[in-house]
């Protein structure tokens, strides 16, 4: 899915949404250097897999906050956790680095992506990702893109990070 693939589904399923437009950031510190609506409720997202390349997990957190993946092992049980290739999150998710989003989970076909959703982004009942590019920010509430993940057969993990 595209960016207009992804606006049409949330107008499908009655998503509310706001999208702010703005230059290509490939990372949290070009973001920074925009002015968003709601910064404080951007998302940071990291693709990881296991070390047998067997499991793959989207990990989205506030962008102020740092993911401990040795934390993130322990508490959720799995392998020990690095960042997947370029190639992975391509032949996945069908993102380019700098585009990751859970929005993602979308494409992936096997739905073998398992999302860890900081609950900290669910309290905040607002988050900020990208429309599976990265020029621009989709303002959408927390619980409707759990929602609409879910409903599409994505695994939602809501963690402490």
């Amino acid at each position: 899915m595209n960016r207009a693939d992804i606006l049409s589904l949330l107008e499908e399923e009655n998503i509310p949404y706001e999208m702010e437009e703005h230059r290509a950031v490939n990372n949290m510190e070009e973001l920074n250097g925009i002015s968003l609506r709601y910064p404080e409720d951007d998302a940071k997202n990291l693709f990881v897999r296991d070390d047998k390349k067997r499991n793959y997990y989207l990990i989205t957190i506030r962008g102020d906050k740092k993911a401990d993946l040795k934390k993130i092992r322990r508490e959720e049980n799995t392998r020990a956790l690095s960042f997947a290739s370029d190639s992975d999150l391509q032949a996945i998710l069908e993102l380019s680095p700098g585009s990751v989003t859970p929005l993602g989970l979308l494409n992936d076909r096997e739905r073998s992506t398992v999302l860890f959703l900081d609950e900290d982004c669910m309290k905040a009942g607002r988050i900020g990702v990208h429309p599976n590019d990265n020029t621009a920010t989709l303002w959408l509430r927390t619980e409707d893109l759990t929602a609409l993940l879910q409903r599409h057969g994505c695994t939602v993990r809501i963690i402490r990070i």
